[in-house]
């Protein structure tokens, strides 16, 4: 017995520092995956623990920051209700945000200006967060979703700083990935949840994968989706344009296809030509979920003989030009308003298997979502659309193109789904407050254990 519990933690150390080595010998990928895709900015200093003077400054070094981490684009746009209240709620606590993807804190600085600083997320090696601790001092960690780092979450209990998990999902795909994983570790990645304070999850589903792969029964909760509490925006420039536009042109239906992932740019396109042969003035507005992926689109579509209006290219002070097959949303951030004119949607990344995308944006504006068969990031919201009569779900391009038909005929049938899909982002609201009373709830657990030790 004494040699097992000698051995336990020897091995648990090599294998940190062989998790250590391998993400180490993966920098280079991380670094020339983020060129290939025209993200220069890399800030090597920031990933590897040196924050701006601007953040230095601001943390004050007193302590008692709040830490709210939030990957990319969808996690900010969960986190911006819960990341406000979290301001309000401790106005005399410093909240910084972290983001890994340069896209992520583009935004994060233009929804998230109540917040005293942003930087990008150090990548996890020890010495890199054991230097952001240090430079933050924070009170609590808030990571959006379940991002699970093993240094991040050891370096942080090892400073007696609780690391929660917010809005916490795992996907079957990633559920399975997870398992492999651990078993080549030998239930490594137990050990490492076990250093993680909290873990609110989504649903009860996404609770039983967690305990599964290992997860502290007595730390697990389900708190609910933060989405369904992010009120999209109501109104932006391009979507007052575009209604006044369609009501002058007489441009009716106009269908919005949101979230457009790679390969799937063809079978919308295909789909919305059974709308246009039905009616003629018909408009398509696109949205590809990626800007990458902008120009590819716009090839696409003029390679099938289709007159292309880009967002980036028209004046607002202009008409539309009369013969646009589409109107192409080369932006950020446009496309939530733009689902309130639509008579009817596609919401992507589900013709292809891509894991699906949200599909509450629509569902906000009363319009019922459409998407396709591949929505495994999405299941169980999927699943509760479809049981309520809220959604449409389609096989492939045509099926696609037939449901957009029968929505824009059916307009009593559309407008009890609309209802229907409002209704239930209603009764899914409240999780925000929820987990803010746990993240309060740890603040003054630790502040307690602080000043107990001083």
């Amino acid at each position: 017995m004494p040699a097992t519990i000698i051995a336990a933690p020897a091995w648990r150390g090599r294998m940190y520092l062989l998790y250590s080595f391998l993400t180490l010998l993966l920098l280079p990928l991380f670094a020339l995956r983020g060129w290939l895709r025209g993200k220069a900015e890399f800030h090597l200093r920031e990933r590897l623990g040196t924050l701006p003077c601007a953040i230095l400054s601001a943390a004050g070094g007193t302590g008692g920051t709040i830490w709210v981490h939030a990957v990319s684009v969808g996690e900010v746009l969960a986190g911006l209700p819960l990341a406000r209240r979290l301001k309000e709620r401790f106005p005399g606590r410093k909240l910084f945000v972290s983001t890994t993807t340069p896209t992520g804190q583009r935004l994060a600085r233009e929804r998230m200006s109540f917040a005293d600083g942003m930087f990008y997320f150090p990548l996890d090696f020890a010495a890199s967060v054991r230097r952001v601790l240090k430079q933050l001092k924070p009170a609590a960690i808030v990571v959006l979703e379940t991002e699970i780092w093993p240094n991040l979450l050891r370096e942080a209990r090892q400073a007696n700083v609780p690391v929660l998990f917010v809005n916490g999902r795992i996907s079957e795909k990633s559920f399975g990935r997870y398992r492999a994983l651990d078993a080549f570790l030998g239930g490594f990645l137990a050990r490492v949840m076990d250093d993680a304070a909290l873990f609110l999850m989504q649903s009860e589903a996404d609770a039983q994968r967690l305990l599964a792969l290992g997860a502290p029964e007595e730390r697990v909760e389900v708190t609910g989706n933060l989405k369904y509490d992010v009120a999209p925006p109501q109104w932006s420039p391009v979507a007052d344009w575009l209604g006044k536009q369609s009501a002058e042109q007489e441009r009716w239906p106009l269908i919005v296809a949101g979230s457009v992932v790679e390969d799937e740019e063809e079978p919308v396109l295909a789909a919305f030509d059974v709308v246009e042969r039905r009616w003629r003035h018909a408009l398509l507005v696109l949205a590809p979920r990626k800007p990458e992926r902008f120009d590819a689109a716009a090839r696409i579509a003029e390679e099938r003989g289709w007159k292309v209006a880009r967002r980036s290219r028209i004046s607002l002070d202009a008409p539309l030009e009369e013969d646009a097959d589409l109107l192409l949303l080369d932006s950020m951030g446009e496309l939530a308003a733009m689902y309130s004119l639509a008579d009817a949607v596609f919401v992507g990344g589900s013709l292809v298997p891509a894991g699906g995308h949200n599909i509450l944006e629509p569902a906000w504006f009363a319009r019922p979502p459409v998407f396709g068969p591949h929505m495994q990031n999405f299941r169980e919201m999927a699943a509760e659309f479809l049981s309520a009569d809220a959604a449409v779900q389609v096989a492939n391009e045509h099926e696609l193109g037939v449901a957009w038909v029968k929505l824009i005929e059916g307009e009593m049938q559309s407008k009890r789904m609309g209802q229907a899909a409002r209704a239930l982002v209603e009764r899914n609201r409240g999780a925000t407050e929820r987990s803010l009373e746990r993240i309060a709830a740890a603040l003054d657990a630790n502040t307690r254990a602080v000043g107990g030790r001083r």
